[in-house]
């Protein structure tokens, strides 16, 4: 079974989650400076930020103007980073660079800024297309930034 997402409001959300947001921010607007720091300051323990700092993030409601770096694990073979980069056009995402290792034991690992434009899609749905398609074993968002 694929990665499911959900949208809530707030009010429905734990309260340990939305400190851990803001942790988050603490730390990506440089208020603070370690994790410790930030944990502390939202009054949560470190275990609680690293158990759930990959699995929750702020909703934007309107991402355009935003590029969002994702990192991708993902087989060699031919043709795959083509089907990568179809899914994202289809979404009408821009992409802005691309970085590709060398694969190693058969499996590339790749870097990609797309950035999201007025007219780019739904983009989870994009995320769980590109989750989706065979041969790509791992797409996480390692960092989204306004423009």
């Amino acid at each position: 079974m694929g990665t499911r997402y959900f949208v809530m409001k707030e009010r429905a959300v734990p309260e340990v989650l939305l400190k851990v947001v803001e942790a988050k921010r603490l730390l990506e607007t440089g208020k603070v400076h370690t994790v410790n720091e930030a944990a502390d300051q939202v009054g949560i323990s470190r275990s609680s930020f690293y158990k759930y700092k990959d699995d929750i993030f702020q909703f934007h409601e309107h991402l355009q103007g935003t590029t969002i770096t994702l990192t991708f694990q993902m087989e060699d073979e031919p043709g795959l980073l083509s089907d990568v980069l179809k899914i994202i056009a289809e979404f009408g995402a821009n992409i802005l660079t691309i970085h590709q290792s060398i694969p190693i034991n058969g499996v590339a690992s790749l870097s990609l800024s797309v950035q999201v434009l007025p007219t780019t899609g739904n983009v989870s749905e994009m995320l769980e297309n590109l989750r989706r398609q065979q041969g790509v074993m791992n797409v996480k968002i390692l960092a989204e930034s306004k423009n």
